[in-house]
């Protein structure tokens, strides 16, 4: 059995005003045994139970298919498309209906009311009726019968059934229709479950927590582990949300992983949106000096609190080689001091609230690690959200208010040298360095209100001791507490197919959500 949850705009489907509105969508998802079943009837009602009513659309693929099998009939393909001749569709007509039956049973058993909406939602026509047969293409959705069930305070139960013009049941691939309906609703979010709970990567075996689409579906696509049916969802995908708002994505997921998914800031499993494309440029010039400067001036918390002016930012920038990094709307600014032959230093990380909510920041990193395999970079101890660079750094040392970050140098004698270049050639603030003595504490200061770097409430990380006293190596991590609770919105489920994969541990993303 395929499932979906569907929903709309920043909500879930809830009561405003004695009135119900639209909030959450979730599409396609195996769920052949019970254990699963329960897993996704516990989450769906929590949901409601929270005065949430997702829309619920399955399909019944492996169901039908070992049915067809016992019956002597092979399931046959296209393209992906399963090719449904009148036997078929009989046999599906009843499987869609059990299986229906079956979520909303368990969800009566919780004391969730559910109803079952087993057609009349989707109207369609043949797709090819030569080459597929009884499969349709969805011309129309009918909302009126999820409205009348979420009115009545039931969860909403579809199937991918639809009805053509003549009065003839065609059935329809449930990811499509979770495609069209969320086209309709145009959700915030869309989650896909599967049984492995995200998209690996088909050679290293890593999970690949965020995709953006606008920069990467075009190599992702060219990858050879990419084919069949994975490289048909994922071409699915990139045609829903651009059919949708920007901020508008998909999550694949586990079924027992949905509450994660809606309230915690990290998520779970592989988060897919169109995203910005980035750039990178070596000059202000390229960048635009205006922009740059209006980034400085509104974010840098070193230029808000006076210790330095956008001019002299602007005029120590140009005293080394630098690339300066970020995506087409600004969201997110980094600027990379990189003189030849010496270790690079990020010397700036301008982030505006939406560059960290939506894990621009992460994007932005990300590509700087692509093309530095070492850097140090510099935070205030004091930032509330400090974890951040805890968890992206190998090591890192806190002195006086300060902490200085690096990954790519594990041998602490190594980061002593480097540290000591930095001092003699005077390119990070004393401060910041494990040398000399503390700065007057009059100069140790927290950025004043409103003035925030990119980071995370954390835990201290315990420090090791190394030749530089204080200096913290390893990969031990703070940790970040999830931020107030936020409604979550649209959401759609559907199974990928992908290489099998080992395993992996998922890299800590925060406020990714």
């Amino acid at each position: 059995m395929r499932a979906a949850i569907i929903s709309a705009d920043d909500r879930h489907y809830h009561r405003r005003n004695g009135e119900m509105q639209p909030s959450e969508q979730i599409g396609g998802m195996p769920m052949p045994t019970q254990d699963q079943l329960d897993d996704l009837a516990l989450s769906l009602s929590f949901l409601y139970r929270v005065g949430l009513y997702p829309v619920v659309l399955h399909g019944a693929g492996p169901q039908l298919n070992e049915i067809l099998e016992a019956e002597g009939v092979t399931p046959d393909y296209i393209s992906g498309i399963r090719i449904t001749d009148a036997k078929a569709l009989q046999i599906a007509r009843r499987v869609f209906a059990e299986e229906n039956l079956r979520l909303v049973t368990a969800l009566e058993k919780l004391g969730t009311r559910a109803r079952p909406i087993v057609t009349g939602v989707f109207t369609a026509d043949y797709l090819d009726r030569e080459k597929y047969g009884l499969v349709g293409r969805i011309t129309r959705v009918d909302k009126r019968p999820i409205e009348a069930a979420i009115t009545a305070g039931a969860l909403p139960i579809l199937t991918s059934l639809a009805w053509s013009n003549e009065g003839q049941l065609l059935n329809v691939n449930a990811d499509v229709a979770a495609g069209e309906l969320a086209k309709e609703l145009e959700p915030l979010k869309i989650v896909y479950l599967n049984d492995k709970g995200g998209l690996y990567h088909g050679v290293t075996g890593q999970k690949l927590d965020v995709i953006n689409m606008d920069e990467e579906y075009d190599s992702l696509m060219k990858e050879s582990w990419v084919k069949y049916g994975t490289k048909l969802r994922l071409r699915e995908i990139k045609e829903l949300l651009d059919h949708l708002p920007r901020t508008s994505s998909v999550a694949i997921i586990s079924a027992n992983s949905l509450q994660k998914e809606l309230f915690t800031d990290s998520g779970a499993g592989t988060l897919i949106r169109r995203g910005y494309k980035l750039f990178k440029h070596s000059s202000i010039d390229a960048v635009g000096p205006d922009r740059l400067r209006q980034v400085i001036h509104d974010r840098d918390p070193e230029v808000i609190s006076g210790n330095q002016s956008v001019a002299g930012v602007l005029n120590d920038l140009k005293q080394t080689p630098y690339t300066i990094y970020g995506d087409e709307p600004f969201e997110v600014v980094a600027i990379v001091s990189h003189p030849e032959g010496e270790v690079p230093i990020m010397t700036k990380l301008l982030p505006s609230r939406n560059g960290i909510l939506n894990n621009v920041v992460d994007n932005v990193f990300q590509a700087i690690k692509k093309d530095h395999r070492k850097l140090f970079w510099t935070a205030r101890a004091d930032n509330e959200n400090r974890a951040w660079h805890f968890e992206r750094a190998d090591g890192s040392f806190t002195r006086a208010g300060r902490s200085l970050f690096w990954y790519g140098i594990q041998d602490v004698k190594e980061v002593e040298a480097v540290i000591k270049s930095f001092e003699s050639n005077k390119r990070l603030e004393r401060a910041y360095l494990p040398v000399g003595p503390s700065p007057p504490p009059h100069r140790v200061s927290a950025a004043p209100a409103g003035a925030r770097e990119y980071h995370t409430s954390a835990r201290r990380p315990s420090l090791a001791s190394g030749s530089l006293a204080g200096i913290h190596t390893g990969s031990s991590r703070g940790y970040a507490q999830p931020p107030p609770l936020q409604n979550k919105s649209g959401l759609l489920l559907s199974e990928l197919v992908a290489s099998p994969a080992k395993p992996a541990s998922r890299s800590s993303t925060l406020t990714r959500r």
